[in-house]
């Protein structure tokens, strides 16, 4: 627990570093982000491209996740089942491969089942899925990248 002396010097630093930058200092700054280049491709915070994990978790949002290991770069989900379509379910597991923002950074894998006879049974999953699902976290890890995502 923080004591209320640090609570109270910490709230008073952070107003007396507010009041201290100028308006014009503010411009300044709001100038040279405007002009900032793109983004690096590598992040490196956690283990892996905070790019690619980022987008990762936003596309896989509509599901359960069961495991996701930031350092290691994997996430799983849960079987989801879309509520059109009850009698088929998925879940994904993607492993980002690398700490730079590259095509072959990210890979997906995918397992299908559907329901025959009150039971799960497995069943193929097109190809195209998983690679458009590739597609799309390497479009939105690319898109956090030019709009200065900063983890």
């Amino acid at each position: 627990m923080v004591s209320r002396t640090r609570l109270v010097l910490t709230l008073a630093l952070a107003a007396t570093i507010g009041v201290s930058q100028t308006a014009s200092a503010k411009r300044a700054h709001n100038k040279a982000a405007k002009a900032a280049p793109i983004a690096p491709a590598r992040m490196t915070t956690i283990g892996v491209n905070a790019y690619l994990w980022r987008a990762t978790l936003d596309t896989l949002s509509f599901a359960p996740l069961t495991q996701t290991d930031s350092n290691g770069g994997v996430v799983v989900t849960d079987w989801y089942a879309n509520p059109n379509n009850p009698a088929e379910r998925m879940k994904l597991t993607v492993t980002i491969l690398d700490q730079e923002l590259r095509a072959d950074a990210v890979r997906v894998a995918a397992a299908r089942q559907v329901a025959q006879g009150g039971q799960w049974v497995d069943a193929p999953v097109q190809a195209a899925t998983v690679q458009k699902l590739e597609e799309i976290i390497l479009t939105k890890a690319r898109d956090l990248r030019r709009n200065g995502f900063t983890g």
